[in-house]
């Protein structure tokens, strides 16, 4: 049976002070790994320290901002030198401006791009960098349903998505002589901070649901497998590849009028 304990692991998760990104170190963590967690401000990330160090793992927060090179650089020599090694890159840190198209301005755009696509480029640079000189390593960049979907609303998110499941084929094939596996993690809608106001409203929620084959929208827990999975030695021959957890939304399939009766 392939292998997905992870003890002795070191796995680093940008974006954990909440929502998702503490949803991957603790699963990590249940998996026996040791955890770095980033934020950009280094109180946000006590809850989730907490949580790590209750399951009897190690965790180490650093302040992260991936919008800044000298951050990026600064966050990824600090974790190396705290355990002395990264084995594991959840790429998770990311926002979002929903806005009409026609109300995008050059801030939002450059806002998005730079934290969800420029950013995640080159902490995984920086990650690699180490694990080439250790034999190898998983990165897991963190996706969305968008990167395979357009939606009204997420102009500049979208990109940023789509160019991050495109820029995880392109890492596998460059990293992947040196023992790296590159994949990409992509949730399809769950409830955040990010997009709690969309989940106030039932009517939306409704058809959101009605358009998911599995008829509800994801919980944190449905991401825990397949984190584990692309961390693990069970993924160790599945690189390049974009995983979408969106209970199907992404087939796209229409539902037949059900036909009236005479």
């Amino acid at each position: 049976m392939p292998s997905f304990d992870l003890a002795g692991k070191i796995a680093l998760v940008t974006g954990a002070s909440r929502g998702l990104g503490k949803t991957f170190a603790l699963a990590l963590a249940r998996a026996g790994a040791d955890v770095a967690i980033t934020s950009r401000a280094l109180a946000a990330l006590d809850e989730t320290r907490h949580a790590v160090e209750a399951l009897g793992r190690r965790c180490h927060g650093v302040v992260l901002d991936v919008r800044s090179h000298e951050s990026i650089e600064e966050a990824v020599f600090l974790v190396h030198a705290h355990f002395g090694r990264i084995d594991i890159l959840v790429n998770n840190a990311g926002c979002n401006i929903r806005k009409p198209a026609l109300e995008v301005t050059w801030e939002d755009w450059n806002t998005i791009l730079d934290t969800n696509l420029r950013g995640p480029f080159f902490v995984a640079q920086a990650v690699a960098r180490q694990m080439v000189g250790r034999g190898g390593g998983r990165i897991i960049n963190i996706g969305s349903v968008t990167s395979v979907a357009g939606y009204a609303g997420l102009g500049p998110y979208g990109a940023s998505r789509g160019g991050i499941r495109q820029l995880t084929m392109s890492l596998a094939d460059d990293w992947g002589p040196q023992g790296i596996t590159v994949n990409c993690l992509a949730p399809g809608w769950f409830q955040t901070a990010q997009n709690a106001t969309m989940y106030e409203d039932p009517e939306w929620v409704t058809h959101l649901t009605e358009r998911i084959p599995l008829r509800r929208p994801g919980r944190p827990d449905d991401l825990e497998g397949a984190v584990v999975f692309l961390a693990s030695d069970a993924s160790a021959y599945v690189t390049g590849q974009t995983l979408l957890v969106d209970g199907g939304i992404s087939v796209n399939a229409m539902r037949a009028v059900p036909a009236k009766k005479p």
